[in-house]
C-alpha cells in the first residue's frame, strides 16, 4: 500500500453494488450517460468507505454498554461503511458454555447478514473462545459461515491455556483477534506479550492499548517476532499508537497496521472514531494521510478478507466523498487530515446506493457533492445546512 492514491482517475462506475470501472470521465462517458444516478464530487476527494475493525456490536443497532440505539447508522455518517465485530461480548448474560458461545456467534452473524443499519456492512458473529470449545465445535461454526473469533474474554485460568482453541479456529478458516494489554472490562484479563507470542493469533487487537497499553519493549517483540496484524484503535493509548506507527514505517511493516475504534465501550459511542484516528495519526506521526486512510480500508479488507476497502474493479461500491471543512487552513480532505482536522463528508455510498448527501456528524464540507437527478430527500439536508451557524 505504498501508492494509495489513484492517479489519472476522476470517475468511478458501479453496477449492482460493485465497482465496474474507474478512469477518466471522457473515457467513461457512455457509462455516465446511462447511469441511473450520477454523483458529482465537485473536484473533491473520493475514498473507499472506512472499515472499523473493532466495533462492539451485539444484536440490532443497539449497544447495551452505552444504552444507545441507532449508533451504527450514526457511524455511517462518520464515513464508516463496514464494521468488524470483536465478539458480541456486551450481550447481557453472555454465555460461556460451548453451545452458548456458538449459538450467540451464529445468531449474530445470521441477523446481521440480513440487517444493514444505515446501509453499512456488519461483519458480526465473532465466537468468543472458551475452554469449553472442542475441535468439532469449530467445524460446526465453519459450516455455519462463522469466520471471526475473539480471544481474551473466556474463562481461562491463564490466557496461555487457550492455544488449542486458537489453533482449532485457525484450522477452520476463522480469523482470530486477541485482546492485548491490561484488562478492559470485568471478565477480561491482562494479556501480555508472552501470552501473545504463545497464542499467535492473526490480529493483535488494540496493540496500542484497549485502553491500557503494552510496554514498548513488549510491542517491539510482537513486531519483530510475529507476523500478526497490528491494530491501532481510538479507544487506546495515543502516544503508544504514534510510536508503533512510526516504527512500522521505519521497519517497512506498514502493511500490518489496521485501524479500528474499539467502541462503543467505556470510551463511549464515537461515530467519528476511525476518522479521528486517521486525522490524529496523520498529523502527529507526520504520515501521508492517504496511507492512513489505506490502513483503515485496504489493510483491514486484506486482513479480514472483506469485499470492500478498495476503489478498483470488482470491489464493493462503498465510497465516501469528502472535502476540507469550512474554516480549515487546508483546502482538500487530505490536507485537512494532515493538519489534524476532521474532513467534511458530503456523500456516503454503500452497495452503490447513495445513503446520505451530507454527514450529520462531520463539520460541513467546503464543497458539497450533488446528484443527478436531484434527490429531494437528500438535497433538503443541504438547504438546512446552507447558512452560517454556531457550534
Amino acid at each position: 500500500m505504498t501508492e494509495p492514491i489513484l492517479r489519472g482517475v476522476d470517475t468511478v462506475v458501479s453496477v449492482d453494488g460493485v465497482i465496474t470501472a474507474t478512469g477518466r470521465a471522457e473515457a467513461l462517458k457512455d457509462e455516465i450517460a446511462s447511469a441511473d444516478v450520477v454523483l458529482d464530487a465537485k473536484g473533491t476527494t473520493v475514498g473507499p468507505g472506512l472499515i472499523d475493525s473493532h466495533c462492539h456490536v451485539v444484536l440490532g443497532d443497539y449497544t447495551p454498554r452505552q444504552k444507545t440505539v441507532d449508533f451504527l447508522a450514526s457511524y455511517v455518517h462518520g464515513g464508516i461503511t463496514s464494521v468488524v465485530s470483536p465478539g458480541e461480548i456486551h450481550a447481557p448474560g453472555r454465555p460461556h458454555s460451548a453451545i452458548g458461545v456458538k449459538a450467540l456467534a451464529i445468531a449474530a452473524k445470521t441477523c446481521f447478514d440480513e440487517f444493514r443499519p444505515g446501509g453499512m456492512r456488519v461483519h458480526a458473529g465473532a465466537v468468543v473462545l472458551e475452554p469449553t470449545l472442542e475441535r468439532e465445535d469449530f467445524a460446526e461454526l465453519q459450516r455455519a459461515g462463522v469466520h471471526l473469533a475473539k480471544f481474551g474474554f473466556g474463562l481461562y485460568q491463564d490466557p496461555g491455556d487457550g492455544v488449542n482453541q486458537v489453533r482449532w479456529a485457525q484450522e477452520h478458516g476463522i480469523t482470530v483477534m486477541c485482546h492485548s494489554g491490561g484488562a478492559s472490562i470485568p471478565g477480561s484479563q491482562p494479556i501480555t506479550p508472552e501470552h501473545l507470542l504463545k497464542l499467535a493469533p492473526d490480529v493483535c487487537g488494540h496493540v496500542n492499548g484497549g485502553p491500557t497499553a503494552l510496554t514498548a519493549s513488549g510491542v517491539d517483540r510482537i513486531m519483530d517476532e510475529t507476523s500478526m496484524a497490528l491494530q491501532l484503535v481510538q479507544a487506546g493509548n495515543l502516544k503508544s499508537a504514534v510510536r508503533i506507527l512510526k516504527r512500522a514505517i521505519q521497519t517497512e511493516q506498514f502493511h500490518r497496521i489496521v485501524l479500528g475504534s474499539d467502541t462503543p465501550t467505556g470510551t463511549g459511542v464515537m461515530p467519528l472514531g476511525v476518522l479521528k484516528t486517521v486525522a490524529e495519526l496523520s498529523s502527529l506521526a507526520d504520515i501521508d494521510p492517504a496511507l492512513m486512510w489505506a490502513a483503515a480500508t485496504g489493510n483491514n479488507a486484506r486482513t479480514w478478507e472483506l469485499p470492500s476497502g478498495f476503489i478498483r474493479q470488482g470491489a464493493a461500491a462503498d465510497l465516501v466523498i469528502m472535502d476540507a471543512p469550512w474554516g480549515s487552513t487546508a483546502d482538500t480532505a487530505l490536507g485537512a487530515l494532515a493538519v489534524g482536522d476532521i474532513p467534511g463528508i458530503s456523500a456516503i455510498v454503500t452497495d452503490g446506493t447513495l445513503r446520505a448527501l451530507l454527514s450529520r456528524n462531520t463539520p460541513r464540507a467546503a464543497r458539497l457533492a450533488s446528484s443527478t437527478p436531484s434527490l429531494t430527500h437528500f438535497e433538503d439536508a443541504h438547504a438546512a445546512d446552507s447558512g452560517p451557524g454556531c457550534c
